[in-house]
């Protein structure tokens, strides 16, 4: 039986990046064809990324998705000469790309999540794909108490939930679309920038200053995490799975982190202390997030460029920068009682000082992370 040809849009990001390996690791697609606006000798790669990208079934294409012309392009399938592909199409179509960046503006997440997103479901239905795969996200109604459904109310808190949640209602009304969304909490794993490597880098400054790592509001915050080997093994398996076509899925692991179980494993990791800042002393913040926000940048980034410069990482895509979305006093906390109900069985189901370490020395090998504090 031949095997699936896959399009993975946004091939170059962090999910991407790991869905290609995936996919050449475990022998799983016939051609897999990558579109991302970056090329992927811009993006990063570490060694195995770059090795699963030279794989002979691995295609590029630089494609700008927001425009509906190079959104086509994208789709097109090069025959090269193969008489027997003529008519061919895309078995699989797995949407990572959007602009998950927080603190833009209104227009650019419009442009970038949902006319993107919007723009690729219809190509998909153009060229007749067999399953389209939407990554959205988790941060659609906050509960300290309940473990969120898929069924929620839609009450996102973030700039990249609000364009989701109207990517979600949109998709649903796309005639002929055989699509699946899967909502993901915060994914971390080997080369996440975004995710939970934020944190993990101001833990380390918190390290040189010899300093206690003080956080806004309480330990018992829910920060609920998936590893990305999850994201990439679950959307594997459900394309697999004709029960989980319309449906609306959460890729969650079992940790039911908290900001305190999480800050913990970085207690471990940099022998550093934590404390809170309270939910009294935090509120008070609300009343200029953005200047408290800016101070406590400007206090880490001085310290990580010494870092940086002390053990010879001259040109690093970390920062220890945050977005006063990360820091809101909202609950990331989702059940994943659909996915198991699949019969998906977790690879890392609880987050681990290990795994976070083995992101850390990812980046040391790259050179991007000062290697003297870890250790």
């Amino acid at each position: 039986m031949s095997k699936p040809n896959v399009l993975v849009l946004g091939g170059c990001g962090f999910i991407g990046r790991h869905l290609v390996e995936h996919l050449v690791t475990n022998d799983l697609a016939g051609r897999i064809k990558v579109v991302d606006k970056t090329p992927p000798l811009m993006a990063w790669l570490n060694t195995r990324h770059t090795q699963a990208f030279a794989n002979e079934r691995v295609e590029f294409a630089s494609a700008n998705l927001i425009n509906p012309t190079s959104c086509q392009n994208a789709f097109r399938m090069e025959e090269e000469g193969r008489e027997e592909e003529a008519g061919g199409c895309w078995d699989y179509v797995i949407n990572c790309a959007a602009e998950t960046k927080p603190g833009q503006t209104d227009p650019v997440y419009q442009e970038g999540i949902l006319k993107l997103s919007l723009n690729c479901a219809t190509e998909a239905v153009k060229h007749k794909a067999k399953r389209y795969i939407e990554l959205s996200t988790g941060s659609m109604c906050s509960d300290e108490k309940v473990p969120q459904k898929e069924d929620c109310p839609l009450e996102p808190w973030t700039m990249v939930g609000k364009y989701k949640a109207k990517v979600e209602q949109e998709l649903t009304a796309i005639k002929d679309l055989p699509y699946t969304i899967l909502r993901l909490p915060i994914c971390y794993g080997v080369g996440d920038r975004k995710g939970l490597t934020p944190r993990i880098i101001i833990a380390g400054i918190y390290k040189h200053l010899g300093e206690t790592m003080k956080l806004l509001w309480t330990g018992t915050m829910k920060m609920n995490v998936v590893h990305v080997d999850d994201v990439c093994g679950s959307i594997w398996e459900l394309l697999q799975n004709d029960r989980t076509l319309y449906e609306t899925i959460n890729v969650c692991d079992d940790s039911d982190a908290t900001q305190a179980l999480i800050s913990e494993l970085l207690v471990d990791m940099f022998g550093i202390k934590i404390d809170y800042w309270g939910v009294t002393m935090s509120n008070m913040t609300k009343l200029d997030m953005a200047g408290a926000i800016e101070e406590i940048n400007d206090r880490h980034l001085g310290p990580w460029a010494e870092l940086c410069q002390r053990d010879g990482v001259l040109n690093t895509p970390l920062t220890p920068y945050m977005d006063q979305e990360l820091l809101l006093q909202k609950h990331l906390h989702l059940s994943n009682e659909k996915l198991k109900s699949y019969g998906y069985k977790l690879r890392r189901p609880r987050i681990t000082r290990e795994l976070l370490e083995e992101i850390v020395q990812d980046f040391i090998e790259m050179k991007h992370f000062p290697r003297t504090l870890l250790g």
